[in-house]
């Protein structure tokens, strides 16, 4: 795998950038003063189980995040039935994560834990202190990092890959994108509830769901609490964060978002709904701003060449050695002259060990973020120290920057990213739906 691949897990690591301790969605203690019965069992998914601590910890873990945003709570019921349905959806995941044999090994959660670290600037030390101060151990963590990586690379398996963007939609988006029209370079800070609907509803519970709906959009009209609103009713992954999803142009948007954020636009108001065929999307405009133009309008951007060696951390070559490794090779480039091409093709497990190393020109954006800031501090010629990323670890040299305008290549790679991520969104939504429909579920609600 090149350093050149996006980042897989970066939207992981961005959840975890704003508070550590938003991830201690498996330890955190219950704040509340009613005693708990561990044992008792909640839910029953498949062949496994929830339990009323397990509940608790989550409901608990779920409050303080609320809180940290400074959203409002919804009635503790609301907040642990929303949980609940979390928690289901959690196990249907990794139930089919195990079925296909999905494993990440230890040294994979290594580096994202060190990498959810440098992202907040604390050391693994401090984050562990942290998390103990919060009732987290360490353990814990690891695991709900591990269980975070294993879900990824099955959405990845199941969704990513069948994700297909013909070059007819390609020569459509570029041709709609012409002209500057204010859609492209205004952007907006949204947050959404959805309520799903789908064809195996029956009539009374396509009603429901349309009641609700309407009565969470009149709600939120007449002034209620977005992001409680938010946390108590929606079934959107992001639901216990308020629903926020942050800045955006309306290309960056699903469709049914994009429409009710239109429809908001044209009534002057801050929050619309849009009926999709998958459910209501109630959509609330926190913001606007003028975005930077778009990228694709063609202006100058700038270029790095740049080259690198990576070596990786495997059960036979520990971290200590590769960086005992890294270290010499950089001492013989620097001090030594030697040259950095040859090494590269003798050391380096990368792809681009048969061009020496050679990454060719790349432009913000083209490789993870550990690797895009190492490589932007050096000068050209210069050779940076062992740079960790989730691949391994790198030694870089920037061979020269240039600053060029947006080709045609690299406008049409452009536009096929944003309309992957505009349908992996809706793919998404829809493949945890099917999860969660496939799997036998059954709520003790005496428990609740």
């Amino acid at each position: 795998m090149t350093i050149m691949n996006k980042m897989k897990y970066l939207a992981l690591l961005a959840a975890f950038s704003a508070s550590v301790c938003v991830a201690q969605t498996a330890s955190t203690k219950t704040a509340t003063s009613e005693p708990q019965v561990l044992n008792a069992v909640v839910a029953v998914v498949n062949n496994d189980v929830i339990t009323t601590g397990e509940l608790a910890e989550r409901a608990h873990s779920a409050a303080l995040n609320l809180r940290r945003q400074k959203i409002q709570l919804p009635p503790m019921p609301q907040l642990r039935a929303q949980v609940l349905e979390q928690l289901i959806l959690e196990r249907a995941i990794s139930q089919r994560a195990r079925e296909t044999g999905i494993r990440v090994d230890d040294g994979v959660v290594n580096a994202t834990i060190e990498q959810i670290a440098a992202q907040n600037k604390i050391t693994v030390a401090e984050l562990r202190r942290r998390l103990s101060l919060d009732g987290v151990t360490f353990p814990q963590f690891r695991e709900e990092i591990r269980s975070q990586i294993v879900a990824q690379r099955l959405r990845e398996r199941e969704v990513d890959e069948e994700i297909k963007i013909p070059e007819s939609e390609i020569d459509a988006f570029l041709a709609d994108q012409a002209g500057y029209n204010i859609n492209d370079t205004i952007e907006y800070n949204i947050s959404h509830i959805w309520i799903p609907t789908s064809d195996g509803m029956s009539t009374e519970e396509l009603n429901n769901a349309r009641d609700t709906a309407e009565d969470i959009l009149d709600r939120a009209r007449d002034g209620e609490d977005f992001g409680q609103l938010a946390a108590s009713f929606s079934r959107a992954p992001d639901a216990l964060d308020g629903g926020n999803l942050g800045w955006r142009t309306l290309s960056q948007m699903p469709t049914a978002l994009s429409t009710a954020v239109r429809e908001a636009r044209q009534n002057s108001s801050k929050i619309a709904m849009n009926v999709s065929s998958d459910g209501y999307y109630i959509v609330k405009v926190n913001d606007r701003r003028d975005g930077v133009q778009t990228k694709l309008a063609g202006g100058p951007v700038t270029q790095t060449h740049v080259r690198h060696i990576l070596m990786a951390v495997t059960p036979v070559t520990d971290e200590a050695t590769v960086l005992n490794r890294l270290n010499d090779i950089r001492k013989r480039l620097v001090q030594n002259k030697e040259d950095f091409a040859t090494l590269a093709r003798l050391h380096s497990v990368d792809g681009s060990a048969t061009r020496g190393g050679d990454l060719g020109w790349v432009q913000p954006g083209d490789t993870v973020p550990p690797f895009e800031e190492a490589m932007n501090r050096l000068q050209p010629g210069e050779i940076s120290q062992p740079i960790k990323t989730q691949y391994g670890y790198h030694i870089i040299q920037v061979l020269d920057r240039r600053e060029e305008a947006m080709n045609a290549e690299r406008m049409r790679y452009m536009a096929r990213q944003i309309l992957r991520q505009r349908k992996l969104a809706e793919a998404t939504a829809t493949w945890q739906r099917e999860l969660r429909d496939r799997a036998y579920v059954e709520i003790r609600r005496d428990e609740l």
